[in-house]
């Protein structure tokens, strides 16, 4: 009898290899859904926020993490100055349940300062839009909706005409909304004195760890622009809070702390306004008739022209002076008389000092220029006492350098610091530069995620 061919077996075998082959599909593709759900589970929560504070607009970014399951943000600051507009573009990176680090920073700065086109605000958009440039090469495109974009104004601003402000302000912020990136109405502001040290205290402490581990000892900050200068520290001593006038104490909200903070920032006594006013001039205004402003804080051989606020000044000598010192620091008592309050905690806190602190001791050797250093207080007034004794024989090249350093000598006893008390000195922490726009921007990024989230 003649065999059948078995036909079912080779049915079988058509059916069951693409059936083979759509089970692997799927697995392939469960797997894949997986892993990217778990990637996922890690993106940072303030592209949430965007849908609300951009104008409306939805935000659908898939934002991202870095390997290892790292939350990434960005955040832009534009720092206004009064010698120039800076930008800072830094990068976060944020293990779960963890204080964030800073990873990356990109900084580039312009001059002259915004104030400088108060007569002109036209002028000032070629600037802003050549540090968002900057901007957009820098963060990545994927997070451009999720990046908040800052700008705030310090004593530059502060000094000008209220109406003459606004419309610079205006202005950038007009730039802003073109812009790619996460921009809230607060956007553009002038910052609070207070604001700027506490900005700065932020920064020093993150940088140095403190604010990471509960109930270590925060350091505090000194900071000397050219129109304003701050002090801020976290008192421990219950008379401090009991103490200070009304005004020097603000409270910060940070990583789900209260920090109450000793803080004040004293407008008219950055260096640069202190210099007009130990030559007895006036903010914002020229000297009357174009007259010649003496001091006897400059050599007496000394005669020469000084811009300040857009204002050129003649400026010379006292003539026959005498004890250049002695004459300079009484002329400075004078311009702080019953202008600092001092507190006696500020002896026991650690003490990061910045901006012409800096500048001026690496200016005569008390610290490295590049490095920084420590030193101790009393060190100024050596280093002013010195200057001024040689400044007629051997003129420095700066000629406010007997002014400056009797300025800033005599500044620091006034809000009670000893000869001995050991400052440090320096322009990075781990690489990081130490100005105020990082706390400042961490902050603003703190502040979204507390309003997208009250309870956390």
């Amino acid at each position: 009898m003649r065999k059948i061919p078995n036909n079912g077996n080779l049915k079988m075998t058509k059916v069951a290899y693409p059936l083979g082959l759509f089970i692997c599909l799927f697995i392939y593709v469960a797997y894949i859904k997986w892993h990217w759900a778990s990637a996922t589970q890690a993106f940072f929560s303030i592209t949430e926020v965007a849908s609300g504070a951009r104008r409306g607009q939805q935000a659908h970014s898939p934002l991202g993490t870095a390997t290892h399951g790292h939350e990434v943000f960005y955040g832009i600051m534009f720092d206004a100055g009064s010698t120039g507009t800076r930008v800072h573009i830094f990068q976060f990176a944020r293990q779960p349940g963890e204080t964030p680090t800073l990873t990356h920073e990109t900084f580039k700065a312009l001059k002259p300062g915004l104030s400088a086109y108060a007569d002109d605000v036209e002028k000032s958009t070629s600037g802003i839009q050549e540090l968002l440039d900057v901007a957009k090469k820098d963060v990545p495109f994927d997070f451009w909706k999720a990046t908040p974009l800052v700008l705030k104004a310090t004593a530059g601003l502060r000094l000008l005409p209220g109406e003459k402000a606004q419309k610079l302000l205006q202005k950038v912020k007009e730039v802003f909304k073109a812009s790619p990136f996460l921009v809230g109405d607060d956007c553009v502001s002038i910052m609070n004195g207070t604001d700027e040290g506490v900005s700065a205290w932020i920064t020093v402490n993150f940088l140095t760890g403190s604010l990471k581990t509960p109930g270590r000892s925060s350091v505090g900050m000194l900071d000397l622009g050219g129109g304003s200068t701050q002090i801020t520290f976290l008192p421990r001593v219950e008379d401090t809070l009991q103490t200070s006038p009304p005004g020097y104490l603000t409270s910060l909200q940070m990583f789900n702390q209260t920090y109450k903070l000793y803080s004040y920032s004293y407008l008219g006594l950055g260096l640069m306004s202190a210099r007009l006013a130990i030559l007895g001039g006036m903010e914002g205004k020229p000297a009357e008739d174009g007259k010649e402003l003496v001091s006897p804080c400059l050599s007496p051989g000394f005669t020469g022209e000084w811009q300040h606020a857009e204002i050129t000044y003649r400026i010379s000598g006292q003539k026959a002076a005498v004890n250049l010192h002695e004459l300079c620091a009484s002329r400075v008592s004078e311009i702080l008389r019953n202008k600092v309050h001092r507190t006696e905690e500020v002896k026991d806190v650690d003490f990061y000092a910045f901006s012409y602190y800096y500048d001026l001791a690496a200016n005569v050797g008390l610290i490295d220029v590049e490095k920084g250093g420590s030193l101790v207080v009393g060190d100024f007034d050596i280093a002013a006492k010195y200057v001024c004794r040689t400044a007629e024989t051997h003129p420095p090249g700066n000629p406010f350098l007997c002014m400056d350093l009797t300025y800033i000598s005599l500044l620091l006893q006034e809000f009670g610091f000893p000869e001995n008390k050991v400052l440090k000195l320096t322009r990075k922490i781990n690489n990081v530069e130490t100005s105020w726009a990082l706390g400042a921007i961490f902050h603003y990024i703190d502040s979204l995620r507390r309003q997208k989230n009250p309870a956390s």
